[in-house]
């Protein structure tokens, strides 16, 4: 009997039958879902596949602080909530941002313009949208974020000023970064909505004060979900800097010119450390650093009183009586006088056809330097000037640290106006005229000086001559202490002349404040001798000036500028102290109590019984064109 095939064998054969065909089915339909897999669904698992990745987050740094410095704290950071959105993972985005406008009220046309200018900028970074949300706001958008695909809520560090508007304009604002500097190649790494230095030291520093941005990795799913964190690199704060303002005089400066338009500027006299600098009105940095609305702008730009520009380098003004400390150095300097002689004030100097008043209609009659400087006669100037002549006037003024910027840090700083001969001709085309230097003599005409140049040369007269460029910056530390840059005092200039002629018009100044019938006494302290000059700018001719009260009748924007220069103490001198009150009327009155509280703070001094002193009440207008104590 031979063996039979298998497929002979009828249960065999059924059994391999069914088999196959059961191989087949199965392999069509492994071919079906691959067909539906690869061809139908395609496009969904791509994205789907796409959506299930690593997510970039970046972590903002925080700006590095500023300290007064005593290492007082003066700008610092605190934490915000912000809204971002990752593109990668926006399916529609006009509804997105219509919904988080709405959940933010916030207006979508803002949001759509942060949007559209992230676009150039990798998909995977987040693109803020809104800074500094309310807590209220947040609560709403988290309530929400299940129905807003890409939505981020991120804590960023913001810009804070505990001290809201001190030192406004020094410290500077931030803003958020524009276009085009986001095309320049110093803004490389920037992302639309970042805030960077716009003005003050914010910008000057904006290098050193900017930290390294950190990153977080994480895992997340096809809904955005994190799975888990990867890896987190942290971000590194900026750099620390320490200015040399004391953050009690800035203060004590600020409350005292409250109310005003004005500027003051107090220096160290032996390094030209900048103590104080005030500009009245301010701002609030803050509402810069959170994103300042349209309206709060607008209130800005129109408020007459200019509360953006820094008056302290910018403001330029004829510095009136206190210049008469300039003529009268000169004057010593140049053999033109002596300390001994003595002119006969009457009230007036006729020069031609042209009349040059002193401020003093009845005259100081015999009147020698220190009386000059101490009352402040106008005659006894004029008639020195015309001897003196105006270019060797103008060079003193120069060696001082007038006529040209000084090299202050900051962006736009002015350098005022010392007038010669040659540049008025070459202005003009006309020649110079004596009744120029007259009136030059007394700090008005083409004369002008900005606060900050009347400090220096102030200072200057009290450390016997050495012109310092003042500077604000002390020195940036790492977060290790590493000094990365420190500035030491530069001397600029020198006013060369004698010590005896320097003491000579310190006399001057020392009695202007100390001694009866002296202009400055407002200034006067009880255990500092404080030498000082005021001065008075005429801002406009008014006819019949001085049968009227300027503070009751004079409209605003037509009263004098009062100013006030002074140091202390007298015999060895620290602080040097310029201010400007604009519209303040008289130096003396206005500008002198205020120095005085800055003398007052700088050297601790409770003097208040000394507040009373009686200032002199300055009558009439000089010169037909000139009006001073």
């Amino acid at each position: 009997m031979g063996l039979s095939s298998p497929t002979d064998i009828p249960g065999l054969r059924n059994r391999f039958l069914v088999c196959s065909l059961a191989a087949i089915a199965i392999f069509l339909l492994l071919v079906l879902r691959l067909w539906y897999l690869q061809v139908i669904s395609a496009d969904r698992y791509l994205t789907l596949s796409e959506k299930n990745r690593i997510r970039y987050i970046s972590i903002a740094a925080a700006r590095g602080p500023i300290y007064d410095r005593n290492g007082e704290l003066l700008v610092d950071n605190r934490p915000a909530f912000g809204v971002s959105v990752l593109r990668q993972e926006v399916e529609e985005i006009d509804p997105l941002l219509t919904q988080i406008g709405g959940l933010l009220d916030v207006d979508v046309e803002k949001l759509r313009a942060r949007w559209d200018a992230g676009q150039r900028f990798p998909r995977y970074r987040p693109l803020p949208l809104a800074d500094d949300v309310s807590r209220d706001a947040l609560d709403r958008v988290q309530e929400n974020s299940v129905d807003l695909p890409g939505m981020l809520i991120e804590v960023r560090p913001l810009r804070s000023y505990p001290y809201k508007e001190m030192a406004a304009h020094l410290l500077g604002y931030l803003g958020e970064i524009t276009e085009q500097e986001l095309q320049e190649e110093a803004f490389a790494g920037y992302r639309p909505g970042e805030f960077v230095g716009k003005s003050g030291l914010e910008k000057f520093l904006d290098p050193y004060l900017q930290g390294t941005e950190g990153e977080r990795r994480v895992e997340v799913d096809v809904r955005g979900r994190e799975l888990r964190l990867l890896k987190t690199q942290e971000p590194i704060p900026g750099n620390k800097v320490f200015l040399t303002l004391r953050r009690d005089l800035q203060l004590a400066a600020e409350k005292a010119l409250e109310g005003e338009a004005g500027a003051v500027v107090a220096l160290d006299v032996r390094t030209g450390e900048v103590l104080a600098m005030v500009s009245t009105p301010a701002f609030d940095p803050a509402a810069f650093a959170r994103g300042i609305t349209g309206q709060e702008w607008v209130k800005i730009l129109k408020n007459p009183r200019h509360p953006l520009t820094n008056k302290a380098i910018k403001g330029q003004y004829p510095p009136a009586s206190t210049f008469k400390i300039v003529t009268a150095l000169a004057a010593l300097k140049g053999g033109v006088i002596s300390p001994s002689t003595t002119v006969d004030c009457q009230g007036s100097l006729t020069l031609g056809n042209q009349e040059f008043r002193c401020w003093k209609k009845e005259g100081h009659g015999p009147t020698n330097l220190k009386k000059a400087l101490k009352e402040s006669c106008d005659v006894y100037f004029y008639m020195v000037s015309l001897d003196l002549g105006i270019d060797r006037l103008s060079a003193m003024a120069q060696d001082l640290g007038m006529g040209k910027p000084l090299g202050f840090l900051l962006d736009g700083e002015k350098g005022g106006l010392i007038p010669t001969r040659q540049w008025k001709r070459e202005r003009f085309r006309v020649p110079w005229y004596d009744g120029e230097t007259v009136i030059a003599s007394i700090g008005q005409g083409y004369v002008l000086a900005t606060p900050l140049q009347l400090a220096v040369m102030t200072a200057a007269i009290a450390n016997g001559g050495t012109v310092l460029r003042p500077h604000v910056l002390k020195k940036i530390e790492d977060l290790d202490g590493k000094i990365l840059r420190e500035t030491t005092p530069e001397v600029i200039g020198t006013a060369l002349a004698a010590e005896k002629d320097f003491r000579e018009v310190r006399r001057g100044l020392e009695a202007a404040v100390n001694e009866p019938g002296g202009t400055g006494q407002a200034s006067r302290l009880q255990g500092v001798r404080v030498a000082g000059k005021t001065g008075t700018a005429q801002v406009v001719r008014l006819k019949d000036k001085d049968d009227i009260n300027p503070d009751r009748e004079i409209p605003y924007r037509f009263r004098d500028h009062a100013l006030f220069v002074a140091y202390a103490p007298a015999e060895t001198p620290e602080i040097a102290v310029a201010v400007v009150v604009e519209h303040g009327s008289h130096g003396g009155s206005a500008a002198g109590p205020v120095a005085r509280v800055l003398f007052e703070t700088y050297f601790g001094i409770d003097d208040s019984a000394g507040k009373s002193v009686p200032v002199p009440e300055n009558g009439s207008a000089a010169f037909s064109e000139q009006r001073e104590e």
